[in-house]
């Protein structure tokens, strides 16, 4: 029996997983909220994609088929279902859906769901336990309310691509989409905690979180340089520290690219003088501390990179590993995507999806010890799981089913 089939046959002997007797109904969008609720999907919740006809916007994008990827790794394990909430009877089909749910999580603008009529405060009448979670750019009050939010805008916003790249040249955005997935994670901890504290009250809550609150604190180093030195600190360190306080810390060439070398502590600086070959520096007075390291980093980044420079990328990452010195080669994705120790722990899988092939795709972070990985599932087709849930799980009638498809509510 191969891993995938263990790991399927051993999951059916168990019904622990933490949020197996939760419903979600999941009316979020693009990377923010389905990765909130991807989390819960994976941890064993019953969660209820809801789209309008068309498709989720990431479903829909049409960049050359790039969203595909994405979209499946976001949505593994979730049930589609289509649902026009701007008809009377799709309202009516959510209120339906709430009754019988435990959370309800979107990530529209401020304001959208109570302009339709099913907002928390209405949904919480007809459902009182229920939890309601919303992300959005700035919150659901404040001056920037109703400013719209996307990624690449949030970056800008929070200072990420005044703080990314080199001093000398222009600003620069995270290659990541840092401020949706940072929004992402809270949001999961939001509702996990109103979970918790529907547990002792039995009264639902209302949560949110705003993609620029959840991406504040990354920018601790620089933060931390801004109010020591003021107007003096630098905008963009490159690949230094962000507040410049720990040396060596930069990327350095190889004869096959680059490695990276964070030595925050001096027993590091130590380890690294012995790799290097260069001990006889140990006492020298300008590379002693961590505080003399900083003021001499050019001269720390130039006996680290004389040795690098003739070297591959793994054979200086072996050399400090060995030693304990923090150190990695920098990546390309197509190697990040066939990670060795991802495939072996699981948290990367291989999976036969319908659409992309035979692909990796990324299980949850989040793991029980003991409990095995829930079986990951493709992502679906939009709507496919219509007659299901407005069949099997709210009681319609086929004849009702297809009707309400005719007149364009589902």
């Amino acid at each position: 029996m191969d891993g995938a089939n263990a790991a399927k046959s051993q999951a059916k002997t168990y019904d622990a997983y933490p949020l197996g007797d939760i419903t979600v109904i999941d009316l979020t969008q693009i990377y923010n909220g389905p990765y909130a609720t991807f989390l819960m999907a994976l941890a064993g919740a019953n969660v209820i994609k809801v789209e309008p006809k068309t498709g989720e916007n990431l479903r829909s994008r049409g960049d050359l088929g790039g969203v595909a990827y994405p979209f499946s790794m976001l949505n593994a394990n979730k049930k589609p279902i289509t649902l026009n909430l701007k008809t009377d009877k799709g309202k009516e089909l959510l209120r339906e859906m709430v009754k019988k749910a435990d959370i309800v999580i979107e990530n529209f603008a401020p304001g959208v769901m109570d302009r339709l009529g099913v907002g928390a405060d209405e949904l919480q009448k007809i459902n009182p336990r229920l939890i309601y979670a919303s992300s959005s750019g700035y919150g659901s009050d404040g001056p920037y309310r109703n400013y719209p939010a996307m990624d690449l805008v949030m970056q800008a916003m929070c200072g990420i691509i005044n703080s990314t790249g080199f001093p000398d040249q222009p600003p620069v955005k995270s290659g990541a989409a840092l401020c949706d997935f940072f929004a992402g994670i809270h949001l999961f901890s939001a509702v996990m905690m109103a979970l918790y504290d529907r547990e002792r009250t039995g009264r639902g809550r209302q949560v949110e979180v705003s993609m620029q609150d959840a991406t504040f604190f990354s920018l601790g180093s620089n933060y931390g340089m801004l109010h020591a030195r003021g107007d003096a600190a630098p905008e963009r360190t490159g690949n230094r520290h962000g507040g410049l306080g720990v040396a060596p810390y930069n990327s350095y060439k190889t004869i096959d690219g680059y490695v990276v070398v964070n030595a925050p502590g001096d027993h590091h600086w130590q380890s690294i003088l012995e790799v290097i070959g260069r001990s006889d520096l140990k006492d020298d007075e300008r590379l002693k501390t961590r505080t003399a390291r900083v003021v001499h980093f050019q001269l720390v980044d130039e006996l680290i990179e004389s040795w690098t420079a003739d070297k591959t990328r793994n054979e200086v990452a072996d050399a400090m590993l060995a030693k304990a010195i923090p150190c990695a080669p920098v990546r390309p994705l197509k190697e990040v995507m066939n990670d060795a120790n991802m495939l072996a722990r699981g948290s990367l899988q291989v999976m036969d999806h319908p659409d992309l092939g035979r692909v990796h795709v990324p299980h949850t972070p989040l793991n029980m010890v003991g409990l095995p990985r829930m079986p990951l599932e493709p992502s679906k087709g939009l709507g496919s799981m219509n007659e299901e849930i407005y069949g099997k799980w709210l009681g319609h009638s086929r004849e009702e089913i297809e009707s309400m498809s005719r007149d364009g509510v589902i």
